[in-house]
């Protein structure tokens, strides 16, 4: 046989989708975000709102988790076809939103840290200022959540996911969790900051802020089990394709599946390792 004739037994290693819109929204939200955290951090600081700082500390945070999510779109499609990545560079990805839930993780506890010594050592906050600020920022939270949605989120919300999740972008879905995590943080802020002003009940904005850093770690944590799991080449629980291939290959009778692994290569693609025992020649 000629050289020339292998070529319809030959495949290509580029196993990872289009997402060059999702770079470019991502891209977009790393600008809005940017700003919005020096504006937080500073009015945080100046009001004395934990509540707001936490709510400016993640802003800070998602700046860095939204690079974390940009390179590792460049890097996946730069080498999309470079045979030296056996199985393509979908895992680029994965580990993208591995980095940024570790980032969440990290900042969920300084969060609860920093709170709880807010509730023994209380300052004094100007609600005003920090109310608008507050207000503002649910308000960027809420546009950079609409431009990072995609149709993975319809089926999801924060870090819980339902089965069939293995074809959803895990690269995105960090950088909307950082975004949800922020508008949550902002919702807690404007209720922890009305109930101080209104009804002086200063306690409330670091009791919100040890709320909100539950919630966010556990949304974290959800995140990291999911991606981890792919690194690590788990069989992801919800597949159903072991089954699939067995019933498949051992449908003739003859052949029997001695050996099998299965494990996730990229968004909504597997690899198999088979070893067959079949009595007649194949």
């Amino acid at each position: 046989m000629h050289r020339s004739d292998h070529a319809p037994f030959r495949h290509t290693h580029n196993f990872v989708p289009d997402f060059s819109g999702a770079e470019r929204r991502t891209r977009i939200v790393i600008g809005i975000t940017a700003v919005m955290m020096v504006l937080e951090i500073a009015v945080g600081l100046v009001s004395h709102s934990m509540a707001l700082l936490a709510d400016g500390w993640h802003m800070s945070t998602h700046v860095i988790a939204f690079l974390i999510t940009a390179m590792a779109y460049y890097l996946s499609r730069k080498h999309s076809s470079n045979a030296q990545f056996t199985f393509g560079t979908g895992k680029i990805g994965v580990l993208g939103g591995f980095s940024s839930a570790v980032v969440l993780a990290m900042i969920a506890l300084l969060m609860a840290g920093e709170s709880a010594h807010r509730l023994f050592a209380p300052l004094t906050i100007h609600f005003n200022e920090a109310i608008g600020i507050a207000s503002l920022g649910l308000l960027v939270n809420l546009t950079c959540a609409l431009l990072l949605k995609n149709d993975s989120h319809h089926r999801h919300h924060g870090g819980h996911r339902h089965a069939g999740d293995h074809r959803h972008d895990l690269n995105l879905r960090a950088a909307y969790v950082h975004v949800l995590a922020d508008a949550f943080t902002s919702v807690l802020a404007i209720i922890a900051l009305t109930g101080g002003k209104f009804a002086g009940w200063s306690w409330l904005d670091p009791i919100m802020g040890i709320v909100g850093s539950g919630v966010v770690f556990s949304w974290a944590y959800a995140l990291l089990r999911d991606t981890s799991g792919i690194l690590l080449d788990r069989t992801p629980p919800s597949s159903h394709l072991p089954e699939e291939i067995r019933r498949a290959v051992e449908s003739d009778g003859d052949s029997l599946i001695t050996d099998l692994h299965v494990w996730q290569v990229g968004t909504g693609k597997f690899a198999a390792i088979v070893s067959i025992v079949a009595h007649e020649p194949r």
